[in-house]
């Protein structure tokens, strides 16, 4: 079991940074893909960003690419999302999850991920 905890969400000005964490139990999370999803009102959950067990490679939905950062302290067990020049279009719960499938392949579908956390609000006003 892994139990995931996010936090740092909260109400921000257009252009601001934000630096979310994703505190993970149970199981270590060095031994799993990480990674960060989204979901706006009415909209469907997307990815946002994905780290490697070993954390040399990253991937980045192209609508973050090159403002928001995914890096994970496994001394901690916490998993991290930097993100920089925030746009009123990121607006969303912000989730974290994780793949503990073993597999060398980082995913970008909801369905890949088995344990998720609870999610924390981020709003960006214009």
């Amino acid at each position: 079991q892994v139990q995931l905890v996010e936090s740092g969400g909260r109400l921000v000005q257009a252009g601001g940074s934000l630096k979310l964490s994703c505190a993970a139990s149970g199981r270590t999370s060095s031994s799993y893909v990480m990674g960060w999803f989204r979901q706006a009102p009415g909209k469907e959950r997307e990815f946002v960003a994905a780290m490697s067990q070993s954390g040399g490679i990253r991937t980045y939905a192209d609508s973050v690419k090159g403002r928001f950062t995914i890096s994970r302290d496994n001394a901690k067990n916490t998993i991290y999302l930097q993100m920089n020049s925030l746009k009123p279009e990121d607006t969303a719960v912000y989730y974290c999850a994780a793949d503990t499938q073993g597999r060398p392949i980082i995913f970008r579908t909801t369905t890949h991920y088995d344990y998720w956390g609870q999610g924390t609000q981020v709003t960006v006003s214009s």
